[in-house]
């Protein structure tokens, strides 16, 4: 098995909300880059969000662009042994410190969890955060299609209260 490893925050002081992925898939790995796979909805989905047409611009423009929103991006799993991208062949994963983390981001009012994986091991860290809003989303992957698009799409809408 391959041990795989997440990527450094895309942070700023001005973050509002914070979007935790689980550990970023064999595509994202490959290319650096956050959800780059094709079949990955959430480029469409935030960008629903934030009412902005992030699919298909460079990734640079995209992280910039949320950051300027105060949106930011990271996953709760550093590294863990996973045999090609599905979160529930995960395992021997070293979890973040979400918490001590959380404590350096000034204007955090809210953290969403992409997906099952991501909500289950941050939702342990971070419980009894009376200061942040803590929001299950379900998962922006191909992989989870109990939802359609257009399902999941009104279900991330709620992230709109937390967008500048």
């Amino acid at each position: 098995m391959i041990l795989k490893f997440a990527f450094p925050p895309s942070v700023d002081a001005d973050t509002r909300l914070l979007i935790l992925g689980s550990l970023p898939g064999d595509v994202s790995i490959a290319r650096q880059e956050y959800y780059a796979h094709r079949g990955n909805a959430f480029w469409a989905l935030i960008g629903d969000v934030v009412g902005e047409a992030l699919v298909g611009q460079p990734y640079a423009l995209r992280l910039e662009r949320l950051r300027a929103r105060g949106v930011g991006l990271w996953d709760v799993i550093a590294s863990a042994t996973r045999p090609g991208s599905l979160d529930s062949l995960i395992s021997d994963a070293q979890l973040r410190d979400l918490g001590q983390f959380v404590a350096a981001l000034p204007a955090l009012q809210a953290v969403a969890f992409n997906g099952r994986t991501a909500a289950l091991h941050a939702r342990r860290q971070l419980a009894g955060r009376d200061d942040l809003t803590l929001i299950d989303l379900p998962s922006s992957s191909g992989a989870h299609a109990t939802l359609s698009r257009a399902q999941k799409a009104e279900r991330w809408r709620v992230l709109r209260d937390w967008i500048v």
